[in-house]
């Protein structure tokens, strides 16, 4: 009996230093994310950026940690499984009351699996399925801040009701005037409502958190009237007029809040005591939104991978289609497959690259990396990363088996590792993203159906200046796509262009823009080579026009609303302003929402 108890002590306080690690993970987390109020408030705009970025890494540091003392003090490593066994039903018995019990479960998953040096994620010792609910989760403290205020006006206190609904989260820093933009908002809320008959249950039920990203803040809530509920979203902006603050626009409906929480853009930063309850009302305002994705959004980019993985699993056991090389034109860096039925896409480094791209598989890597630290601005598409991913072998094409044999034989391995007689496919290295209509195809798609038609020629305008845009708001947060191809970009269902393609991707501020010089002399006028000298950083956008408007209709397109793209001096006069320390805005709606484009008395922005 003494070594039995001896076992159990030993797994508890295995149990109980993992619980601690993740403690201090998300206090800190949350700290982080708090501080994101007085930046906005002093309008710190570098802090913001730089906590955004650094926030990213605070999960991997903590699990490292975790880990590190688990070995030193446990020699957790060496332990037998009878000791992990009890390992995790110590740890499920400390999630009993806890406030973040989902996250908990993702660290106990990621601190284990760097311990045991699992090869993937076949494991009797992780949380393969949640094991504590998440439902109903309460802050029991007396003085807690709940997770969403419900506020009940009247028509005619509606206005007041917004006012206070604003100053109840407690800004230090004055509005420029709270009473007209409330005024907007509640024009905004009438039409929306459409002149129904308020019922008994009118309400405004707002998250008690704002949320912040780059230059803004964002309160969110939703309307209700009888049986409907109309989600909405208030993005709060310094008004760059004497410090004050204004209401910049009302966003209503699902659509217009699946784009501001895109995953083409930066996570927020919210305090958040119970994330799993922020969660929950977000759904209900985006019941198309994956929760992964609004995990993601959140900045809990661990438990989105672990909830996408679960889904994953799901739709395989749910389908029966295969795994296929993906649709388009193959990229000469990444290999890309898909599963029809699912909406997303694989992409695997290749092993070999062709003469012309100069780089490595570090280097690749190096810049999905930027992109996941960086503002991506609604324009560059986030990306799920994982190691030692295991297919179903008889899932897989025969086709894609070997354009994988082939391009990246390193990433590949077929085998039977868990001994049960299941052949799988294992990739060693894999990055997921959200599938798109590559751009290249979307207006392929216009052009055979015949550009006299009128839906034909409004597709091609669409997916042109929309491609102008989104190269514009990749400008203003400092990337330079590097390969600008339309295959290089993608539509997603709301129309927007999203650029995917990173292995060229550098900063702005790295880029030297220059014209082409002019020839001295009818030789070099006439010559077919390059005869003036390139440097390494040296990009000339008058040269993007060849490889990208062969079209006429595509080019007077392109010309009319973005023939600045082709100029140098539009590049180097942003990169100027972005060394002089400008952060420009980069808004996730359209000008026409915003107050002030309608109020003409107004001069601010």
């Amino acid at each position: 009996m003494f070594p039995q108890r001896l076992d159990s002590t030993l797994a508890y306080d295995i149990a109980k230093a993992m619980m601690d690690g993740f403690n201090r993970h998300y206090q800190l987390f949350r700290t982080e994310s708090a501080r994101a109020k007085h930046r906005f408030e002093t309008a710190d705009w570098h802090g913001q950026q730089r906590a955004q970025r650094e926030r990213i890494e605070f999960y991997d540091l903590r699990v490292r940690e975790a880990s590190t003392r688990l070995e030193r003090e446990f020699k957790a490593g060496e332990q037998p499984m009878e000791i992990w066994q009890q390992v995790k039903l110590h740890y499920i018995g400390l999630l009993v009351d806890h406030r973040q019990p989902e996250l908990a479960e993702t660290f106990f998953n990621s601190v284990t699996t760097k311990i045991l040096h699992r090869t993937h994620f076949h494991n009797d010792f992780i949380f393969v399925r949640p094991a504590v609910s998440t439902e109903y989760i309460e802050n029991g403290e007396p003085e807690a801040r709940p997770t969403y205020r419900s506020y009940y006006p009247t028509p005619a206190s509606l206005p007041a009701v917004l006012v206070q609904m604003v100053q109840d989260f407690g800004l230090l820093r004055d509005f420029e005037n709270l009473e007209r933009d409330c005024g907007f908002v509640v024009n905004a809320m009438n039409d929306r409502l459409g002149g129904a008959i308020l019922r008994a249950n009118f309400q405004l039920q707002v998250l008690s958190s704002l949320f912040f990203r780059n230059k803004g803040a964002y309160i969110v809530g939703k309307l209700i009237n009888g049986f409907n509920e109309f989600p909405f979203a208030l993005p709060v902006l310094h008004t760059g007029r004497d410090d004050k603050l204004a209401i910049d626009a009302a966003l209503f409906g699902d659509d217009e809040l699946l784009i501001l929480f895109s995953f083409a853009r930066a996570y927020f930063m919210v305090d958040m005591e119970i994330p799993s309850a922020y969660v929950q009302f977000l759904r209900s305002m985006m019941p198309r939104k994956p929760r992964n994705e609004i995990y993601n959004a959140l900045g809990l980019a661990k438990q989105g991978k672990t909830l996408f993985y679960r889904d994953f699993l799901h739709h395989l056991r749910h389908s029966t289609d295969q795994f296929r090389i993906a649709p388009g034109i193959k990229g000469m860096v990444m290999l890309v497959f898909d599963l029809p039925s699912f909406p997303y896409v694989f992409k695997v480094i290749k092993d070999y690259y062709p003469p012309q791209k100069d780089t490595t598989r570090e280097q690749v890597k190096g810049k999905y990396q930027l992109v996941k630290q960086h503002d991506r601005g609604g324009r560059m598409a986030d990306t799920l990363e994982y190691s030692e991913v295991a297919f179903p072998r008889q899932r897989f094409d025969e086709e894609l088996i070997l354009e994988i044999e082939k391009f990246a034989p390193s990433q590949l391995e077929i085998s039977d590792r868990d001994g049960d007689g299941q052949t799988e496919v294992i990739i060693k290295h894999v990055y997921i993203e959200r599938r798109m209509i590559p751009l290249n195809i979307y207006l392929q798609e216009a052009f055979d159906l015949g550009l006299d038609k009128p839906q034909a020629r409004a597709q091609v305008e669409r997916g042109v200046i929309e491609y102008g845009k989104a190269i514009k708001d990749l400008v203003a947060t400092n990337i330079f796509p590097g390969d600008m191809l339309w295959k290089n970009f993608g539509i997603t269902r709301h129309g927007k262009v999203v650029f995917y393609d990173y292995d060229e991707i550098e900063y702005i501020t790295d880029c030297n823009f220059r014209k082409v010089p002019t020839p001295r002399n009818e030789e070099e006028e006439m010559s077919g080579e390059v005869w003036y000298s390139v440097g390494p950083k040296d990009v000339f956008p008058e040269t993007f026009g060849p490889f990208l408007l062969g079209n006429p209709l595509v080019r007077e397109v392109f010309m009319k609303h973005h023939a600045d793209l082709l100029e140098a001096a539009f590049w180097q006069g942003h990169k100027d302003r972005i060394l002089a320390g400008h952060v420009l805005d980069v808004f996730p709606y359209e000008r026409e929402k915003r107050f002030m484009h309608a109020d003409q008395t107004s001069d601010r922005f």
